[in-house]
């Protein structure tokens, strides 16, 4: 039975869940407030009761007075007077006057009232009250099985030494009206209110989730024409509105990231159709015009150049793919940053020197830090290439390693042609290159590749430029914990 209510697809909404609960919870309010009012009504009534009979009581002692022969009690009201016969008939209603014996002097003339009368326990009261010095108080039933309250007490004839035994008592009758008259109207009240609670709870719940559903209506409208689909916000800077913060800033991701793809494919589609072009260009000629072997040679050296062009495309594209996606490989090793530097800066003097360019570093200690060799030296190869390419003869170009703190630096300095402002912050994208005649400046990869690496190895680069007065590149990575610059110098120079 359970299963297949909770089959049925209302009782498994979040809409439901939520209503629901809030009605369990108004309902167990509800009960209790109901518990505790009524607990509280029936309280003040027995106060009241036990308040009014007190007063009574002490009215029922002070009309009756002791004969000083007798020592019998006698009425001493004046029933002509229509109040005081009044107060003395309220008084007569329900009361009892016996001696110390427990025989009954006086009381009711309500034959319901037999339990009033019994000796035994109007003997046994007077004996609870000297005991105690306080009056008995108890609630009774008539034949008729009307609950009376009743309150009894002791009144001292001090002149002939007797004890009398006074009781007075009301119908709770009317007291017991009142209460089940609040609990009928509660009972009454309690369903009206629930199914208030639950038409609140329902109408609420369905208002709080109004935008979860434009995300539902989001979602599904998606597609590859509204990547960037973005949701109002409702202004309530609650949990929902921190929702539709995710889902915009999710959807914005998404864009970003298909239109990275899609630009990626097609720079990928540009790039490639050159060199297949020209290699079909030329081979063509060559099946169609060449008469000659020379002809054919040079047709086929051509092709081939452009072949290993499109090799290294391919190459760098696979690199590339590897770096955005975290997968470049790392073989981290304790190196000596400044002698890669120097290796490097010795083997690029030949084509500096052929640019008419002053490539020079600086010297000093050992910078040791954990590092891929073969990748810094890519870094360090790639931003070279560039300094001295972009750098006109007579210009300079300087590389230098220093500590800084926690990390080293690795500056790349120049004093070329430099990088117009509007082109700093897309210098690190894939095929963007900045415009210049030069028919040789590359694929635009080579300042990707070199972002890359240093993310894969926790550091950061930036880059500070003037055109027409150089660039230069900083390069910050972490020195690494896995030995100390002790260690390191020992397992690089060996045993003493």
């Amino acid at each position: 039975m359970w299963k297949r209510v909770r089959s049925i697809k209302l009782f498994r909404t979040l809409r439901f869940r939520l209503a629901s609960t809030f009605l369990l919870l108004m309902t167990i309010i509800l009960a209790v407030v109901g518990y505790f009012a009524t607990a509280t009504l029936r309280s003040v009534l027995e106060s009241q009761s036990e308040d009014e009979l007190r007063e009574q009581l002490g009215a029922l002692k002070g009309w009756f007075y002791f004969d000083e022969q007798s020592g019998q009690p006698f009425e001493s009201a004046d029933r002509t007077d229509p109040e005081t016969n009044a107060e003395i008939s309220l008084l007569e209603e329900v009361f009892v006057i016996a001696d110390d014996s427990g025989r009954i002097e006086k009381g009711s003339s309500d034959p319901t009232l037999a339990p009033l009368y019994n000796q035994k326990t109007i003997l046994a009261e007077m004996a609870q009250i000297e005991r105690t010095h306080e009056p008995v108080m108890k609630i009774i039933k008539g034949t008729d099985k009307i609950p009376y309250q009743v309150i009894s007490s002791i009144l001292v004839d001090a002149k002939h030494g007797r004890k009398w035994y006074f009781a007075e008592g009301r119908s709770l009758a009317e007291d017991r009206k009142v209460l089940i008259n609040f609990e009928g109207k509660f009972l009454l009240f309690l369903p009206i209110a629930l199914m208030v609670c639950a038409l609140v709870g329902w109408y609420s719940a369905g208002a709080a989730l109004q935008a979860l559903g434009s995300v539902e209506k989001a979602a599904a409208t998606i597609s590859g024409a509204s990547l960037g689909l973005q949701i109002p916000k409702r202004g309530a800077d609650d949990e929902l509105d921190r929702l539709i913060d995710s889902f915009n800033a999710m959807s914005g991701r998404l864009k970003a990231s298909f239109e990275q793809i899609r630009q990626f494919s097609t720079d990928v589609s540009h790039e490639l159709r050159t060199p297949l072009t020209a290699i079909q260009g030329q081979l063509e000629v060559a099946l169609f015009t060449a008469t000659r072997k020379e002809q054919l040679q040079e047709a086929i050296e051509n092709a081939l150049q452009d072949v290993e062009r499109l090799a290294n495309l391919v190459r760098a594209l696979l690199l590339l793919s590897q770096s955005e996606s975290g997968q470049i490989p790392m073989n981290k090793s304790v190196i000596n940053l400044r002698e890669v530097v120097d290796d490097l800066v010795e083997q690029f003097q030949i084509p500096a020197e052929a640019s008419s360019l002053q490539l020079s570093t600086t010297e000093g200690e050992p910078l040791w830090c954990e590092a891929d060799r073969t990748q810094m030296e890519r870094v360090i190869t790639n931003l070279l290439s560039n300094a001295i390419k972009y750098t006109p003869a007579g210009g300079w170009v300087r590389v230098w390693a220093e500590p800084a703190g926690e990390n080293v630096r690795l500056v790349v300095e120049d004093s070329g042609v430099g990088i117009p402002p509007s082109h700093l912050p897309h210098i690190f994208d894939r095929f963007y290159r900045v415009p210049d005649p030069n028919p040789e400046k590359g694929l635009g990869l080579g300042l990707s590749f070199v972002s890359a690496i240093i993310k894969a190895h926790g550091g950061e680069i930036n880059v500070t430029s003037e055109p027409a007065r150089g660039s230069r590149f900083e390069v910050c990575i972490p020195t690494g914990h896995g030995q100390t610059t002790t260690e390191a110098a020992v397992l690089q120079s060996g045993p003493a």
